[in-house]
């Protein structure tokens, strides 16, 4: 059986956008890449359209997909931290330099990887698979559906769903907004006003297409609120909550307020007390509504890499 989701898009649909960047960018239930590699579906209002169709709004749209991911996403042996688990979800406590999901130059070491070979495990079905069972999907069903992201070099909470009846029921949720995320950031200097909010337009770079920056008429708009916890020196320990999902939001914001994350190699400044720094940012808190409809909260504490930090300037 095929998974399926249907849904009604919000009226007005501003701006206007095509059924495939709908599905990814505002529903989350399927990638760009994903959508093309599961041979996504649609319906529109009980018709057939290509996922080339533009969206305005009111529609009601019926998806279905094939279950296979990637049939060559291979189960590795990766030590997780594990917040929580249950036959329906896991959450873990992503280490820093743990890419997500497998891409171009990064096919293994994983956080998909890792969380494929501890279902095999679970289910009792793990062996040397063959390159024709990789390709066959001899797995599928058994695949994580990694419901949002956290860049490389963020570390923290992260959640992933065990079958895509419950992906798409957590991403309705991050769709919607009802997803809490806390985020602690280390960052150069401290901001003049000890709590406040940063809404700013987000685009791709001109210069950089790799990066973003902000823009008062141009690209989406984004929303973080920030609060100062304690300086320490020259650094601020903040805690930060993002109410859009933007590429790189809080890093971009930041840096617009003239704060950036200490250790960041793309938007922070070299530092001469901390030259060697790795990326200061950090998923504190998840707070969400599971399959059981229980709000729970998940927490990772500060890592090492930020105690060394407090410690030190703490002084």
């Amino acid at each position: 059986m095929m998974p399926s989701f249907s849904c009604t898009v919000e009226d007005p649909l501003t701006p206007c956008l095509r059924l495939d960047r709908y599905v990814a960018e505002r529903l989350k239930i399927l990638s760009r890449s994903q959508i093309k590699a599961r041979n996504l579906e649609a319906r529109l209002n009980g018709r057939a359209v290509k996922i080339s169709h533009v969206l305005k709004g009111g529609e009601q749209i019926d998806l279905s997909w094939l279950e296979s991911e990637s049939p060559f996403l291979v189960p590795q042996e990766i030590p997780l931290d594990v917040i929580y688990e249950d036959e329906k979800v896991i959450v873990v406590n992503k280490a820093q330099g743990m890419v997500v999901h497998p891409g171009a130059g990064n096919s293994q070491g994983t956080l998909a990887n890792a969380l494929l070979y501890r279902k095999l495990k679970s289910n009792g079905c793990l062996h040397d698979f063959t390159p024709d069972e990789y390709s066959a999907g001899s797995f599928a069903g058994l695949r994580p559906g990694i419901v949002h992201r956290l860049d490389k070099d963020t570390s923290g909470v992260i959640i992933a769903a065990w079958d895509d009846e419950c992906l798409a029921f957590l991403s309705e949720q991050f769709k919607k907004r009802t997803v809490r995320k806390t985020y602690a950031a280390l960052v150069q200097g401290c901001p003049r006003e000890k709590e406040g909010r940063i809404e700013k337009r987000i685009v791709r770079s001109r210069r950089d297409r790799k990066t973003f920056t902000v823009s008062d008429t141009e690209g989406r708009k984004s929303l973080t609120y920030f609060k100062v916890i304690s300086s320490y020196g020259k650094y601020s320990l903040l805690l930060l909550r993002p109410k859009t999902g933007r590429t790189h939001q809080i890093r971009v914001h930041l840096k617009y307020l003239g704060n950036p994350i200490l250790g960041d190699p793309i938007y922070g400044l070299r530092d001469s007390v901390f030259p060697n720094a790795t990326l200061m940012l950090h998923a504190k808190r998840l707070s969400l509504v599971l399959p059981s409809n229980v709000r729970t909260t998940f927490r990772a504490p500060l890592p090492e890499r930020f105690l060394e930090v407090i410690l030190t300037q703490g002084k």
